[in-house]
C-alpha cells in the first residue's frame, strides 16, 4: 500500500513577502482555514498590524522582521516563527519587488538586486525550512512564480530573468524531493493587481504598455486580485495527499463582451417603382 505522512490539522504556515499584495491575502486565507501564519517582510509594522487583525479574527499570527537577501535574517525569522508556532508545515515563498527597464540597459548591481531577492531569497527560504519538513516526512512549498517565466515581456528588466530562474529552480526541486514527502510546487500568477511595480512614473509605463501591446500581451485591461492567488495557494496545500498540484497557472478571465448589435434589416416598405 501507498504510504504517506498524513497532514495534522493545524499546520503553521510561513510567507514570506507578507506585508502587502499575495502575500497577505494568502495569510488571511490560511488563518480562515485554522492555520497559524507567520508573516515576514521588511516592512515589519505592516505585518504585525495584519497579524493583529488576524488574532483579533481569532486565528494565530506571528509577525517578524525579514529581508530575503540576509542568510542570518531568514535564519531568525524561521527560528522564532517556529519558537512561536510550531514546525513549520508550510511555507510560501513571495518575497519580492519589480523595477522595469531594458536588460541590458538597467545597472547590472540593479539586475543582481532582483536576481537577489527573487531566485536567491527563495534558495535561501528552502535551505533553511526544508531539513525539518526532511525529518517529518512531509511539508508544502510553494514558490510564487510568474507568467513572465515562460511569456517573456519587454522593458521587465531582471524580473523576468529571476521568474525563469525561480520556476527552474522549483521544477528541479520537486525531482529532487521525489519521496520526501515534501511537495516543490509552482503557483504562476498572471497580471495581478498588486503595490509591486505600482510606484512607477508615466515616462516609464507608458513606453511599456505601447510595447506589450505590440507584442500582443495586452489582451484585455482586467486584473487578478490577490485573492485569487491565495485561492490557489489555498488549493495547492489543501490537496489531499498523494495528489500533487506542481504547476497552477492563474490568469485573469476576460469580462464579457458587449452583444454585437444585429445588422439592420433593409427597408423594404418604400421601395422605388418605375
Amino acid at each position: 500500500m501507498p504510504r504517506f505522512e498524513p497532514n495534522p490539522s493545524r499546520r503553521p504556515a510561513l510567507i514570506s513577502g507578507a506585508s502587502s499584495g499575495i502575500g497577505t491575502a494568502t495569510a488571511y486565507a490560511l488563518a480562515e482555514l485554522g492555520h497559524p501564519v507567520a508573516l515576514g517582510a521588511r516592512r515589519v509594522a505592516d505585518c504585525e498590524a495584519i497579524a493583529e487583525k488576524i488574532r483579533s479574527d481569532g486565528g494565530e499570527a506571528f509577525a517578524h522582521f525579514l529581508d530575503v537577501t540576509d542568510g542570518a535574517s531568514v535564519d531568525a525569522f524561521v527560528t522564532a516563527s517556529e519558537a512561536a508556532l510550531g514546525p513549520i508545515e508550510i511555507a510560501v515563498s513571495g518575497a519580492g519587488d519589480l523595477e522595469f527597464g531594458a536588460a541590458d540597459q538597467m545597472d547590472p548591481e540593479r539586475f543582481l538586486k532582483q536576481v537577489d531577492v527573487h531566485l536567491v531569497g527563495a534558495q535561501r527560504l528552502a535551505h533553511r525550512v526544508l531539513p525539518g519538513m526532511r525529518e517529518r516526512r512531509r511539508g508544502d512549498f510553494v514558490l510564487i512564480g510568474s507568467d513572465c517565466a515562460n511569456r517573456q515581456r519587454p522593458l521587465m528588466g531582471a524580473y523576468d530573468a529571476a521568474k525563469a530562474g525561480v520556476e527552474s529552480m522549483g521544477r528541479q526541486m520537486r525531482m529532487e524531493l521525489e519521496g520526501t514527502g515534501i511537495r516543490a510546487s509552482i503557483v504562476r500568477p498572471g497580471p495581478t493587481l498588486t503595490g509591486m511595480g505600482m510606484d512607477a512614473t508615466p515616462e516609464i509605463i507608458g513606453p511599456l504598455a505601447e510595447s506589450w501591446k505590440r507584442w500582443g500581451f495586452a489582451r484585455h485591461g482586467y486584473f487578478l486580485r490577490a485573492s485569487d492567488l491565495a485561492n490557489a495557494i489555498v488549493a495547492v496545500v489543501t490537496a489531499p495527499r498523494g495528489a500533487h498540484l506542481v504547476l497552477v497557472e492563474v490568469q485573469p478571465e476576460a469580462p464579457l463582451h458587449d452583444p454585437t448589435p444585429p445588422s439592420p434589416r433593409p427597408d423594404t416598405t418604400s421601395q422605388e417603382t418605375t
